[in-house]
């Protein structure tokens, strides 16, 4: 089947670290560009991170960069996004999206994307 399923999520203090992974099926990541994006309650979705397909560009809200890190690991049809030192502002429904090249340079526009996971849970409390 044609899927995109987000995991690494969980509840975690300020200040620590987790990794949320993307893994595909039913697609061959290698040909897609891949985008993180969150959504909190009452809030709207918004770009976090975003990788091309050959995995040399990336980009980044400003609000997670220096923090957070996208990579993929395309063998493993797998993208994954690091997060250091977390706030419980980053508390949200993490997705992560595909879609193939279309020759923009805009990645924050949910529309754009293909596909989508079906979201994991982050939560930073004390």
């Amino acid at each position: 089947q044609l899927q995109l399923v987000e995991s690494g999520g969980g509840l975690v203090q300020p200040g620590e670290s987790l990794t949320l992974s993307c893994t595909a099926s039913g697609i061959t990541l290698d040909y897609y560009n891949i985008g993180w994006f969150r959504q909190a309650p009452g809030r709207e979705r918004e770009g976090v991170s975003y990788i091309t397909m050959s995995g040399r560009t990336t980009n980044y809200a400003d609000s997670v960069k220096g923090r957070f890190t996208i990579s993929r690991d395309n063998a493993k049809n797998t993208v994954y996004l690091q997060m250091n030192s977390l706030k419980p502002e980053d508390t949200a429904i993490y997705y992560c999206a595909a879609r193939r090249p279309k020759g923009v340079t805009t990645w924050t526009t949910a529309s754009l994307y293909d596909y989508w996971g079906q979201g994991t849970q982050v939560t930073v409390s004390s």
